[in-house]
Order: C-alpha cells, then sequence, then structure tokens
C-alpha cells in the first residue's frame, strides 16, 4: 500500500484543546455557584450585552419585520426541506410490541426527551441554517419544549435572521446568549426553570468543550470539533470545483481542515497550486480563515487504489465527505465512515450546509467511526417495557432465581420466590441454592 502526503498538516484539532478545558472549567464552576448572575457578567464581559436574557415571543414577531420578503422565503425553504427529512426519520421508526418464547408481552416505545437545547453560532458569520437544522429537527421528533440560545451579533441583540429562523422553525423560548454560559445556561435551567435533557448544535471550541464536559448531566449530540470536509477525486474530477469545494469549507475557521484523497497526482498538484489562489479571493474574514485552515490544517493524501483511498477516508471519518469520482455506487457501497455524504460533483457541502434536508450538525474528530450526525432520533428514546402474567411469572422466575443466586445475588431470588409463592403455593420448584453468609 503506497500513500504519500504531498501535503500534511502541521496541527491537529488536538493543538488547542488544552487551553478551552482550563476556560471551560472555570466558567462552569463559577455559573454552577452563581447560576444567573455569573451568566449576566459573562454575557457582558464577553458579548458586550446588557439587555434581557429571554426573548419575548412580542419581541420575535416585531423583529420579523427587519428581515426582507427573499431572505423569509428562503428560510421557509430550508424549514420545509429539513422539517420534510426530520419527519421522515421519524417514520421510519415504530412502536412494538411482542409476546417472548415465556409468554412474557414486551415492548418498545419512541418517546420525545421533554426539554432541548438548541445552540446556533453567531460569531465570524449569522448561521441561520443552524437555527433550522436543531429547532425544527427537535420539533420533529416531538419535544416538548425547544430552547434556543444564540450569541448577540456585534453587540447588539440577536441577529435578526437567526431569530426569525428560530421562530420559523419552532422554539419555544428563545435566549440571547452565546459561548459557554449558553451552554450552562440550558444545562443548568437558569432563566427558564427548565433544563435541557438533550443539547445540540455546532460552536467553537470553547462551546464544544462546554458540552463535552456537561455531558452525563445533560446528552448531547456529537463530541464535536471544528467543521471538517474530505474530498475523494479520481481522474474525472474537475479540479476547480474540487479546489472550490475545498476552500467552501476551509472558511469556517482557522482550525477547519480540508483534506484531499487522490489517486491522480496531476489532480492533486493542480488542486493545490488552485487553492491558495481561490482563498485569496475572499473577503474578510473567510479569507484570514480559510488562509490559516488551509495552511494548519489542509492535507493531500495519494494513494495508488481506489481501495486504499476507502480505507485512507474511513481513518480520516470526514465529517462531510464529498465523491468525485467514477462508478459512484462502488464508493456509495464501500465507504463506511464519515458524517454525511455528498455523491458526484453535482452534490456540494454547501447544499446540506444550508438548505438540502439531512442534519447539517455532523461528528468530527474521528467520532464518525462511531456516531451519527443530528436526527430525530437523539430527541427519541427507545424505552422498553414488559408484563407478565402468572404463567409467565413461573417460567421467568425460576431461571430468574437460579441465576440470580449462581451470581450470588439472595435479595435479587428472593423477589422470584415471593412471586412464586404467591402465585403457586406449595410448589417444589428448584430455585437453587440460598446464598450463604460470607
Amino acid at each position: 500500500m503506497a500513500i504519500t502526503y504531498l501535503k500534511k498538516a502541521e496541527k491537529t484539532p488536538e493543538t488547542e484543546s488544552a487551553q478551552a478545558q482550563a476556560v471551560v472549567t472555570e466558567m462552569l464552576g463559577r455559573i454552577e455557584a452563581e447560576g444567573e448572575a455569573a451568566v449576566k457578567y459573562y454575557a457582558s464581559a464577553l458579548d458586550k450585552w446588557e439587555g434581557d436574557i429571554l426573548v419575548t415571543r412580542a419581541e420575535m414577531d416585531a423583529r420579523a419585520a427587519e428581515v426582507p420578503d427573499q431572505v423569509k422565503e428562503d428560510i421557509a425553504f430550508a424549514v420545509e426541506q429539513v422539517r420534510a427529512f426530520a419527519v421522515a426519520q421519524r417514520d421510519s421508526v415504530h412502536d412494538f410490541q411482542m409476546t417472548m418464547p415465556s409468554g412474557l408481552t414486551a415492548g418498545q416505545k419512541w418517546v420525545p426527551c421533554n426539554v432541548a437545547g438548541c445552540y446556533v453560532p453567531t460569531g465570524r458569520y449569522a448561521h441561520i441554517a443552524s437555527a433550522v437544522m436543531s429547532v425544527a429537527t427537535a420539533k420533529a421528533a416531538g419535544v416538548k419544549t425547544v430552547i434556543a440560545c444564540s450569541t448577540p451579533f456585534r453587540g447588539g441583540g440577536m441577529h435578526p435572521y437567526v431569530l426569525y429562523a428560530m421562530r420559523e422553525a419552532g422554539a419555544d423560548i428563545v435566549m440571547t446568549l452565546g459561548g459557554v454560559q449558553a451552554i450552562a445556561t440550558m444545562a443548568y435551567g437558569l432563566f427558564t426553570g427548565k433544563p435541557a435533557d438533550v443539547i445540540v448544535g455546532p460552536g467553537n471550541k470553547f462551546v464544544a468543550e462546554a458540552k463535552r464536559t456537561l455531558f452525563g448531566k445533560v446528552g448531547i449530540d456529537v463530541f464535536a470539533g471544528p467543521s471538517e470536509i474530505g474530498i475523494l477525486a479520481d481522474k474525472t474530477a474537475d479540479a476547480e470545483i474540487v479546489a472550490v469545494d475545498l476552500v467552501g469549507q476551509a472558511e469556517h475557521g482557522h482550525e477547519s481542515p480540508a483534506w484531499l484523497f487522490t489517486d491522480d497526482k496531476a489532480l492533486a498538484e493542480k488542486v493545490m497550486a488552485r487553492v491558495p489562489e481561490l482563498i485569496a479571493t475572499l473577503p474578510e474574514p473567510a479569507r484570514d480563515a480559510a488562509h490559516c485552515a488551509w495552511r494548519d490544517y489542509g492535507e493531500v493524501v495519494l494513494c495508488d487504489t481506489r481501495e486504499e483511498l476507502v480505507k485512507v477516508s474511513d481513518e480520516y471519518a470526514s465529517e462531510h465527505l464529498e465523491v468525485h469520482c467514477a462508478d459512484l455506487d462502488w464508493w456509495m457501497a464501500n465507504l463506511t465512515n464519515y458524517g454525511s455524504l455528498f455523491v458526484g460533483e453535482e452534490t456540494t457541502v454547501a447544499y446540506g450546509d444550508k438548505c438540502s434536508g439531512p442534519n447539517h450538525i455532523l461528528p468530527t474528530k474521528y467520532a464518525a467511526k462511531y456516531s451519527a450526525g443530528l436526527s430525530v432520533h437523539k430527541f427519541l428514546k427507545p424505552l422498553t417495557w414488559q408484563q407478565a402474567d402468572r404463567e409467565a411469572s413461573k417460567e421467568l422466575g425460576i431461571r430468574a432465581a437460579r441465576i440470580s443466586r449462581l451470581e450470588g445475588m439472595e435479595a435479587h431470588a428472593r423477589t422470584a420466590d415471593v412471586r412464586l409463592e404467591k402465585y403457586y403455593p406449595g410448589h417444589n420448584f428448584d430455585l437453587g441454592a440460598p446464598v450463604e453468609s460470607v
């Protein structure tokens, strides 16, 4: 197997993680101790926000007037696309019940979480689509209360387009809060009295670290890092489109990896020459972000065969993976590790980022090896239930008592004993030897 790095990254996403951990630990500790007062302090100190945290429905309705009709139409389109896909996901899973060989009736029902927190970043860019992706999906899952948070935009209130998208997607409660303080507020139920059961949404390294630290107290969507793109390209690929798509994701931020996997050296060299030229034409702050991302985290990997390309791609487990190759069905059948797959030249990541339907909140930093992106399933719990009649209780009780005693768990065994004695008085069942005291 011959693998050559024509461009190797100087950094990894873990390079910057230690600083984020220290900052987040301090902030979460203070917010847990001081509550809403600490949140207001951080909102003022970090985001220059002195206004109300909770956004009223009246304010949302009033600020909708700031949104042009074309923007409203585009947001409505995106909401409908995302909602339709999420509803189809919900319809793909069903409650069921069955009779077990023992006679026990057992089943599973899908129950939505009661409270979901949706974080929508608004730093370098106003992430309208993230509001749609998180909120609309939670509502499609049947979540009763969806709380949405986003950062004040450039010292003012929330960006009007983001606020409008939250409203149209179905948010029940909206808060003008960003960063670690927003994640902590949703986790602890500050200002609302409704602690989130699960918190979802993209964010910077501090937001990601806050979610990681609070995981367990609340559920989270994925262990997320900076946005990633991988592109598989062979000799049939258009080098210009490949380069444009790499830059299209590199503008996410200074730490966003962009990877090209190819078996065509000529294509690789064209792309490597073209990417810096494309970055130079971007406006700020996108130009600076993309420049640093490509310089520090960009990689170009040359392989001999498509089988090697699949192996390398699966090792990277890209958040977004585009396939610009011949025989697309083969790639679909053989690739296994990716957050979301974009098949063919006609399908760019930006479609998925903004409005195509499948969710854009996806696993990064190798997490696509074991998890998937945000879906209605993240807000649903497949809860099991069971019910035994007396005959099933006999079949199960005899064996549960014996197994419990083999494990040394006498109290477990006696929960079976008491039922068997009540339902079948005077029985002569073999329930195992009682556990002796040690």
